[in-house]
């Protein structure tokens, strides 16, 4: 299927791509890598009047580091943050999960923005910027601002963007233990669950904990119980798994997504699996707890 006729815009820089939003009626999309966008325009899901290009837009690509933090464009490929061996110690929650995203040819094209931005509910990447504490930066026609994760996934593709924002970067703060595992979906690689954990100890104790999952509901969510329970632990395997047996704890039966791909029955306990899975491999990857 072909998608309906749109008007072309190409935009050359951030100020430029704000200018174009401003300016145009109708249903206006962005196109970064186009991984998202294009086949739903395919499909018919997406309609736009306005396509704006912002894929030449130099300073939306590449990847910063800085004390305690990593900075990536929103036009960055998923490849650029997954094949860099030190993003790997740096941010692992978050590599792994670009790691889980499709196959070679989706990684090279798929940009880091445009993934968040489209907030699949199913996508590997919000799962992992939650569970990282990340903060996403956004600018519109009243300037720059912050989001911070927490608050920047709404409901089912949707978004703490305004009308008229484009997003530009993601903050990542550093991790030393951090991982992202998923049941994905034999037709599509999608994530029918998928678990994001980040953990800090003190003295071998787990002083904080962040758990994120995807695919459960309608948009990537933390998990408190389970972070409160981890809390003050050692990470033995009983700990573990009375943590994750709190996963479904505060979200509602109806709640959890039922589609083709999996029964709200069958989402319940993969979360509770993975999450399990998720917290085991932050022991896994550094042998025991610090």
């Amino acid at each position: 299927m072909f998608p309906s006729e749109f008007e072309y815009r190409r935009a050359e820089s951030v100020e430029e791509a704000i200018t174009l939003l401003a300016e145009q009626e109708g249903q206006t999309e962005i196109l970064a890598g186009g991984h998202s966008l294009l086949p739903t325009m395919k499909s018919g899901l997406a309609s736009p009047d306005v396509v704006i290009d912002i894929g030449g837009i130099d300073d939306l690509h590449g990847v910063d580091r800085g004390d305690g933090v990593v900075e990536i464009g929103a036009l960055t490929s998923y490849s650029t943050v997954a094949g860099d061996d030190t993003l790997h110690d740096a941010m692992p929650a978050v590599t792994q999960a670009a790691e889980a995203i499709g196959d070679v040819q989706v990684r090279n094209r798929g940009t880091v923005g445009g993934n968040l931005a489209h907030a699949d509910p199913a996508s590997d990447l919000p799962a992992a910027v939650l569970a990282a504490d990340a903060t996403l930066h956004a600018a519109g026609p009243d300037g720059h601002r912050t989001i911070s994760a927490d608050d920047f996934f709404t409901g089912l593709y949707g978004t703490a963007l305004d009308d008229g924002e484009l997003l530009t970067a993601v903050e990542v703060p550093t991790h030393d233990i951090g991982t992202y595992v998923k049941k994905p979906s034999p037709s599509s690689g999608y994530a029918m669950v998928g678990v994001a954990v980040v953990i800090e100890f003190d003295d071998g104790v787990v002083d904080s904990a962040r758990v994120a999952a995807t695919g459960a509901v309608d948009h990537a969510m933390r998990l408190p119980v389970v972070e409160e329970e981890l809390v003050g632990t050692t990470l033995d395997e009983d700990d573990i798994s009375a943590a994750a047996a709190h996963a479904t704890d505060e979200i509602e039966a109806f709640e959890l997504m039922d589609d083709n791909q999996a029964s709200a029955e069958y989402r319940s306990t993969l979360l509770e699996v993975y999450t399990e899975q998720a917290v085991t491999g932050v022991t896994d990857r550094s042998g025991t707890a610090p």
